[in-house]
């Protein structure tokens, strides 16, 4: 939007300086008025253009030199969108304004060099924060005195931001990305001299009233944690005059360092740099590159190790050609020479990963180079043990399945609300897991019940309430392990809104919560009240919001990443991050089996060095990525409601449509008001059990008449070159990422406009019959869609007591039983021979995971019984890639004997 501003005006005054119409020039010059206006509020939150630039521009525009004032304006939009001010001093005063186009020379310069402006050749860029309540003049002393501090070898080149009040400092950190550090300085008033509507969210609970009576230290301490709330990655320094040792014994956590008087500027200059320099850092994948210019003997594996078997080649030089040299000069076997080993790091991969915990949350990190499918089966190893009971959704990635297996978990699956209008599923209800632990806890088995298995987010984007997830399972079992696949979800740590709902941040928070006072009187008076309920009613538990006892809760929580989906990493780089009170005690030994029995004892180093540069990008630059992420798919989102020929072949699936009302509390049906804008986000993803992230874009496709693989397949990667991955009958989906561009939108847009033309032309110039074949399509494809089916059970065979009311099953006994041929056989359901068995009263049961794609996850699992409901969900499947279905054989069942025998052991 601030770009768009810009340029904006810049075409306004374009159109003012040729324009001899009297009364169209007054219109453009009230808007200019207006843009201007608008401008400066935003600008007050960044170094460039500075107040004194800005101040400029009202000059001329009051002198109404509209002329110069085009010159000027062009040139500060030149050198915002190539970002020479982060490179050079751009003057914008009007003696300049007839200057040589620096910013073009310099772009062109960096292409004739072979890399864009952004390059690392030149300092990397940053603005600090000053909050201090000073005048106008005082802020450019301020300003200059920072400015004089910059020497040619300093590390860094940055610029000063000056704001005067705790509004105007929460609102700079969440409106310019390139604010990476903090100095807060004496006494600042409360509100903002503008009117901070954004904030609202933020500021929930807290009033100028109650900062009256605070001294400047506790200000201070506040607003530092409401910034580390919204931007923890921002280096925060305090300068106080008061008591320093005084401020020093409070809760100054989130301080880098504490500073007496603001006179040493020589000193917070160096501590700025060194405290940037800290996140700038990336240990692996620095030695790595010192590695790779050592000359070195090779007398062991990996001939391709300096690129000497295919330099020397006559045949491979292709591959020197394709990936440079630097790639073969950095692969070895190598674990000494500055390098570390992954499986016992002792040197840079063990601080790369310490960092990585720092910009996760977590109080340790781990890295996965075989993706996180291996991840997933590392943390569940390290985990459970057999026998163990583990919670789990039942439609999670099947990486989580086969891990079951592994482990010998007896699995317990919860079934995910259904979407059947578009052939997917959504969460599941919390309402669902409390009721699987109360079964848990009546039938005296929640001593075995060791873990709880979310995905978050899912893969279309459905996104759980984290808190009170955790909050609620946890006032029930105190000790409950959680496992979060956040596979998609690795970006939403640098994003205030989204970082709330993920799992090392509401690990931490809940951490903090229950330590304090306020927390212990708040579940005092909560159990007071519960103890006066009838414990036996069911209603008692599940209708009401549940507390855990601050004396007995443990907080133990893991995530697992696919770094490479959503951040930067090459493929299959992922990182397990763990926020478990108990680690040390009790899992890091098992922890470590299971971390070298999963990973290769020949990792690929490119992929380390790649999550070690993925953490420092998101650390540095994170937010702002994901920001403009997310302000992409809005743009998309807003074409796609707006458009009317999009509207009539594709529906973006809104807040309501991916996530029914009984679990939005906000009553937000969609982000999106044609009026109003995007303003209902935050209120529902505060609140509300379930929302939608908005980078996914889900697409009902039905009215096209095309089903969605085929969509995917024929229209859009073969004509078009557009990939997508995720699909359904009904629906596609379109994902955006921190490497985005509006150019990627653009040609999205123009290409769904094609084919809805295309699909519009096709309807004109069918037949009478060829539009009934259409109708039929369509009508298969918006109306006759079959219900999705709920886990139905494990056969009694694999039930560890059939006698028990809950339905967890041994996936492992059932597994493994299939590996005897003489334990199975295949049965047809195409030719009615599956249902004849079941209607002759026969418990027709899997022997493998049956897996179609889409959905991408199994309808059925080792030991479950196949119910009519999945049976009837297959048969109106018209996917062609069903993993463990043989359509010339059928399913693979167990025989009635193989079930006789366990039974009878």
């Amino acid at each position: 939007l601030r770009a768009d501003t810009w340029n904006a005006l810049k075409r306004d005054l374009g159109i003012l300086v040729r324009l001899n119409d009297e009364g169209r020039a007054k219109t453009l010059i009230k808007a200019i008025d207006v843009k201007l206006t608008r401008l400066e509020i935003v600008e007050d939150y960044h170094a460039f253009p500075s107040k004194e630039d800005f101040r400029h521009l009202w000059t001329l525009f009051d002198r109404e030199e509209y002329v110069l004032l085009e010159k000027v304006v062009k040139r500060l939009v030149r050198a915002l969108i190539s970002e020479s001010y982060r490179r050079r001093h751009v003057d914008l005063s009007e003696t300049d304004a007839d200057a040589e186009d620096l910013e073009t020379l310099d772009a062109l310069a960096q292409l004739r060099r072979g890399h864009p402006a952004s390059n690392s050749s030149a300092q990397p860029y940053f603005e600090l924060l000053i909050v201090d309540n000073l005048s106008a003049q005082e802020e450019e002393v301020v300003r200059e005195a920072f400015r004089n501090m910059r020497r040619p070898e300093d590390k860094f080149v940055y610029d000063v931001v000056t704001v005067r009040s705790f509004e105007d400092a929460l609102i700079a950190v969440l409106v310019n990305p390139n604010i990476q550090a903090c100095l807060i300085r004496y006494e600042f008033p409360y509100k903002s001299k503008y009117n901070l509507s954004a904030l609202r969210n933020y500021l929930e609970g807290l009033s100028e009233k109650d900062l009256e009576h605070q001294t400047e230290a506790e200000r201070s301490i506040l607003l530092s944690s409401m910034i580390h709330e919204l931007r923890p990655e921002i280096d925060q320094f305090l300068v106080t005059s008061g008591d320093v040792e005084a401020t020093a014994s409070q809760d100054i956590r989130y301080f880098n360092r504490i500073f007496y008087r603001e006179t040493d500027y020589i000193e917070q200059h160096h501590t700025i740099l060194r405290a940037i320099d800290s996140r700038y850092r990336t240990p692996f994948f620095d030695a790595l590159r010192e590695y790779s210019k050592k000359p070195t003997g090779v007398f062991h594996a990996m001939p391709i190790s300096r690129g000497k078997s295919v330099t020397r080649s006559h045949w491979a030089g292709q591959m020197i050609d394709f990936y440079g040299i630097n790639i073969f000069l950095a692969e070895t076997s190598a674990t000494s020479g500055g390098l570390d080993s992954l499986l016992q790091p002792y040197g840079p991969i063990k601080k790369a990963q310490e960092y990585a915990a720092r910009a996760f949350g977590a109080r340790q990190s781990f890295f996965v180079t075989n993706g996180t499918s291996t991840a997933n089966k590392i943390v569940v190893q390290a985990l459970v043990k057999p026998h163990d009971i583990v919670l789990i959704d039942r439609d999670c990635h099947k990486s989580h399945h086969y891990g079951m297996v592994l482990a010998g978990a007896h699995v317990s699956y919860l079934d995910s609300y259904p979407l059947d209008d578009y052939s997917m599923y959504g969460a599941v209800p919390l309402h669902e897991i409390k009721k699987t632990l109360l079964r848990y806890k009546r039938s005296g088995q929640l001593d075995k019940v060791k873990m709880l298995l979310l995905t978050n987010c899912t893969f279309d984007g459905v996104v759980y309430n984290v808190r009170r997830v955790m909050e609620e399972c946890l006032a029930i079992k105190p000790d409950l392990v959680f496992l979060w696949d956040e596979a998609w979800f690795a970006f939403a740590s640098f994003n205030p809104t989204y970082r709330p709902r993920t799992a090392m941040h509401t690990a931490r928070s809940l951490r903090d919560r229950y330590r304090s006072e306020s927390y212990r009187a708040e579940y005092a008076a909560w159990k007071a009240e519960f103890d006066r309920l009838d414990p036996d009613d069911d209603a008692t538990w599940l209708d009401r919001r549940l507390l855990p006892d601050p004396d007995q809760v443990r907080i133990r929580t893991y995530a697992t990443h696919s770094t490479h989906k959503t951040l930067t990493s090459l493929r299959q780089g992922s990182m397990i991050h763990v926020w478990d009170q108990d680690f040390r005690q009790k899992v890091e030994a098992p922890f470590h089996e299971a971390y070298m029995t999963h990973t290769s004892t020949s990792p690929n180093y490119q992929i380390v060095a790649s999550l070690d540069v993925g953490r420092m990008q998101a650390e540095m630059e994170g937010f702002e990525l994901v920001h403009a992420q997310v302000e992409a798919a809005l743009s998309l989102r807003e074409q796609l409601y707006t458009h009317p020929l999009l509207q009539k072949y594709f529906r973006v699936l809104k807040n309501s449509d991916m996530v029914p009302a009984e679990f939005r509390e906000s009553g937000v049906e969609s982000y999106y008001d044609p009026v109003t804008g995007w303003n209902q986000m935050e209120e529902a993803w505060a609140r509300d059990e379930f929302v939608v992230d908005p980078t996914r874009v889900t697409i009902a496709i039905g009215a096209t008449g095309v089903d969605g693989d085929t969509f995917k397949n024929e229209f859009l990667m073969n004509k078009y070159g557009i990939q997508i991955n995720k699909t359904s009958r009904n629906t596609v989906l379109f994902m955006t990422n921190i490497g985005t561009t509006r150019g990627s939108i653009a040609y999205l847009l123009d290409v769904l406009i094609k084919l809805a033309k295309e699909f519009d032309s096709l309807w004109e110039d069918s037949s009478r019959p060829e539009r009934r074949i259409i109708e039929n399509r369509v009508r298969s494809l918006t109306q006759e869609l079959p219900p999705l089916p709920d886990f139905s059970r494990f056969h009694d065979a694999f039930r560890p007591d059939p006698t028990r009311d809950t339905p967890e099953g041994d996936i492992r006994q059932a597994y493994f039983l299939s590996y005897d041929d003489e334990n199975t056989e295949y049965l047809r359901f195409d030719n009615g021979e599956l249902q004849a068995q079941m209607r002759g009263g026969r418990d027709v049961v899997s022997a493998s995971f049956v897996i179609p794609y889409p959905p991408g996850f199994p309808v059925l699992v080792p030991g479950q019984v196949v119910s009519e409901g999945i049976l009837a969900f297959l048969q109106a499947l018209d996917v062609t890639e069903i993993h463990g279905y043989r359509p010339e054989l059928g399913l693979l069942v167990f025989t009635e004997a193989a079930l006789a025998a366990p039974a009878e052991g």
